[in-house]
């Protein structure tokens, strides 16, 4: 089939009826975002697979054994979006070599319309034509402008994972256009959170500060109607655009949970659209606490969150004490396993999601405390002396992790470091009962 030339227009014909064009044909990377989800295998732009095909460039979707049932991608309209108002039918053009039942789903602002089709030819291009009629998967008639619209290729009346990798092919998506106009958008980045000690701060994102490994940002999805997250750029600083229609969902996955015992406040800079009204709106973070990887949720602690500004970069700053419990003690926290955001705000630009404590005392501080450690810096020995028996040193690196750890029960004691690498070390020391803490610097 051969590529339709992308215009974006209203076309009228002699009766007054706007007519379908091809509003998405993946030529122009300016018009669109991708965003896949749920595992998978990936989203991406890539020439015609058929022999001798004519459809230049198209979605390539690679559906996983090892994702989640409802996996899928979003195409993000920017610049003309799917107007479902009197035709509600959108045609896309699909590719696989297998048969396939897919579901189509359309949104805007947390509204959403869903259909299938099947596709029943292998191996050739077929057109598909999605009529958002059906309000599958727990959604409405579709009636109204949207810019997204995402694939599920892995649905048969419900949700399936596929038994092997599964891949499909899309383009030329068809449909009534109507201009999009984008969403308000900050001009500037987010503020720059101060320096702290790697130690003192577990951050989910932030350029600032090094972040652990997230598995899934859009794990909401899964947990029933979680919100679309988006990453862009604001000011060439990463920045995460979300449409808030309920919540999201963020799990860290098995391996990656964290303990925030030590950890005293929470951090997150947001930016709200001028024109958002605040009546009645929230912005609340939560934390979930499991006992292991597989546990489920044990315990939670919730930020009830009131927004009062909008149209600039705002700041949650707050200590965990403030924090409601869940299900169990807040300060329960060794294991966290999942982050939420519950709001009713619809677009907010997020960055900065951080827990931190407050900063450990310097060197020259150091000395007030029950204990003495030289020579500072060193490259092999340290001694570590106290008035009191010493019950425990522990070292830790400047990513948190601790490196040694020893229990000299004497007034003195001297640890090699020799093996370490060259840099900045917290030093921890227990001498009855009370910890002291500073860092080393192993030349």
């Amino acid at each position: 089939m051969k590529k339709i030339t992308f215009f974006i227009s209203l076309m009228i014909t002699s009766l007054g009826f706007a007519q379908q064009v091809v509003v998405q044909n993946f030529e122009t990377p300016a018009s669109y975002t991708i965003t896949g989800f749920e595992g998978l295998g990936s989203a991406t732009i890539v020439a015609d697979p058929a022999a001798g095909g004519t459809n230049m460039n198209g979605l390539k979707l690679v559906s996983v054994a090892t994702g989640n049932p409802w996996q899928g991608a979003t195409v993000e309209q920017l610049t003309t979006k799917l107007k479902l108002t009197t035709d509600k039918t959108v045609k896309v053009d699909v590719y696989s070599t297998q048969s396939f039942k897919m579901l189509a789903k359309v949104e805007i602002g947390g509204a959403a319309a869903a259909t299938a089709q099947t596709y029943t030819t292998p191996g050739v291009w077929q057109t598909l034509t999605f009529t958002f009629t059906d309000a599958l998967d727990g959604t409405a008639v579709a009636n109204g402008e949207y810019s997204k619209i995402s694939f599920f290729p892995n649905w048969n009346g419900n949700f399936g994972t596929p038994a092997t990798n599964f891949t499909v092919y899309v383009d030329n998506i068809t449909a009534v256009p109507a201009v999009a106009v984008p969403d308000p958008a900050p001009t500037t980045a987010a503020p720059t959170p101060p320096a702290r000690n790697a130690w003192d701060v577990i951050s989910l994102f932030s350029d600032a500060y090094t972040s652990f490994t997230i598995n899934d940002w859009s794990a909401g999805f899964g947990w029933g109607g979680g919100s679309p997250i988006t990453d862009v750029l604001i000011a060439t600083n990463p920045t995460k655009k979300i449409v808030f229609a309920n919540f999201i969902g963020v799990d860290f996955g098995a391996g990656h949970h964290q303990d925030a015992t030590n950890m005293t406040n929470f951090h997150m800079d947001f930016w709200i659209p001028g024109t958002t009204d605040l009546t009645g709106k929230v912005l609340n973070p939560k934390f979930s606490e499991w006992t292991s990887d597989t546990s489920g949720e044990t315990s939670s602690f919730m930020l009830t969150y009131l927004p009062t500004v909008n149209g600039s970069w705002a700041s949650i700053d707050a200590p965990i004490s403030t924090f409601t419990a869940g299900t169990s003690d807040p300060n329960i926290r060794n294991n966290v396993a999942q982050f939420l955001i519950t709001s009713n705000l619809g677009v907010v630009y997020i960055d900065n999601i951080y827990l931190y404590r407050a900063p450990t005392m310097s060197n020259n501080s150091f000395a007030t405390s029950t204990v003495n450690m030289f020579p500072n810096p060193t490259s092999d020995n340290v001694t570590i002396t106290a008035k009191s028996v010493i019950e425990t040193v522990s070292v830790y690196n400047v990513l948190g992790q601790e490196v040694m750890t020893i229990s000299p029960k004497a007034d003195s004691v001297t640890i090699n470091i020799s093996d370490f690498q060259s840099g900045v070390y917290l030093v921890k020391s227990t001498v009855d009962g009370t910890t002291s803490t500073s860092r080393i610097i192993k030349k």
